[in-house]
């Protein structure tokens, strides 16, 4: 399991959470849920206390994966497989352009 922490504006906002089974799981933290409502980091993922599941990376996060001539400088640093798009998401998207950062969550696998 893959762990993410979902800043938005410098705030966290959420858990993103790469299961072993090869499921992604975003969740909006309850603090961020009390003080910001209205602060959503997608349109496809208001803010609400339901857990959003996919099978895929979701489409917003694999959008700030790096492409092209980046993407295989990045894969080629890291040795990351293009096809990990959460090794990726969590090698690349700490200091993404704009307004969400993603940052790994250490665990005792790493």
């Amino acid at each position: 399991m893959r762990q993410a922490k979902i800043y938005y504006k410098d705030q966290a906002a959420g858990l993103l959470t790469e299961t072993d089974d090869g499921k992604y799981i975003f969740r909006y933290l309850d603090e961020y849920i009390g003080s910001n409502p209205l602060d959503f980091i997608t349109f496809s993922m208001p803010v609400t206390g339901k857990s959003y599941v996919e099978n895929r990376l979701f489409p917003f996060f694999d959008g700030l994966i790096p492409e092209g001539w980046l993407l295989d400088i990045a894969s080629k640093n890291w040795k990351i497989n293009s096809n990990d798009r959460m090794g990726l998401l969590l090698a690349c998207c700490r200091n993404c352009i704009g307004a969400v950062s993603v940052i790994a969550i250490k665990t005792d696998h790493d």
